[in-house]
């Protein structure tokens, strides 16, 4: 075996979904600053995915860029594969893509708003979890799961949403049973968190002045949540909240 493919094998592979902006991005790049080979994962960005692969390889890490919709289980086992048979391993599963749609009365929330929240923010994570646990269960690995403090919270015009997180949190806890010993699974629940010139207005549930830490979160307040769980062996089935204390209101 040549140098090169050796050390390509020897690296981990974390796959990371939806990474190929916002804070998908910003995790795939702390990741790979971390000594993490990468598959980046997306669905319609293909520009800002091709973007954020040149970056991270710019990091000297090695990556590919996989095109697959998460409410899709064939297009999600099919990424797994390509993945695979790049890497030969995957060793961390980080289910990031969501949406979070514009509030909507209940009287506004339509059938199809209703299977679009689902299934991009609970159903797919299923699927990608599902996908990762075959490849996982020899060598072990870890899985984490974007929840949301709107899984512990009620906003009652973003019902689709408070339902699919909160589902995500009792997967979460389940797959950490289902898959315990080889795989560790948990969650990161982030209150409000602001990325400049990329979040708008909807998020903003509660003025900075009422959050207890008295700010709204950034994405270096997830990333550090992300790198101690993607190092983290005897942590499973954990929920951790980076919402600025916002949780005890």
């Amino acid at each position: 075996m040549s140098a090169k493919a050796l050390k390509k094998v020897d690296r981990k592979v974390a796959l990371i979904t939806g990474s190929g902006r916002r804070l998908g991005r910003r995790s795939a790049l702390a990741l790979a600053e971390d000594g993490w080979n990468i598959v980046v994962n997306y669905a319609h960005s293909a520009k800002d995915a091709a973007d954020t692969l040149r970056d991270i390889k710019a990091l000297g890490v090695d990556a590919i860029s996989v095109k697959a919709d998460i409410t899709s289980s064939k297009q999600v086992d099919a990424m797994f594969n390509q993945a695979f048979g790049h890497f030969g391993r995957i060793d961390l599963l980080v289910n990031n893509a969501a949406i979070f749609p514009p509030p909507r009365k209940l009287a506004e929330i339509t059938d199809d708003l209703w299977d679009y929240v689902i299934s991009t923010n609970l159903t797919g994570q299923f699927y990608c979890a599902r996908a990762a646990a075959k490849l996982m269960e020899e060598r072990g690995g870890k899985i984490i799961n974007l929840a949301s403090l709107g899984g512990f919270q009620v906003w009652p015009e973003h019902i689709p949403y408070n339902v699919a997180k909160s589902g995500v949190i009792m997967l979460t806890k389940a797959l950490s049973k289902a898959l315990a010993p080889k795989v560790t699974v948990n969650a990161i629940a982030p209150g409000t968190i602001i990325i400049p010139g990329e979040e708008s207005e909807e998020i903003r549930h509660i003025e900075e002045r009422k959050i207890p830490l008295q700010r709204y979160g950034e994405a270096g307040d997830i990333i550090s949540a992300l790198l101690y769980l993607a190092h983290a062996d005897y942590v499973t089935g954990q929920i951790l909240t980076v919402d600025g204390g916002r949780a005890v209101l």
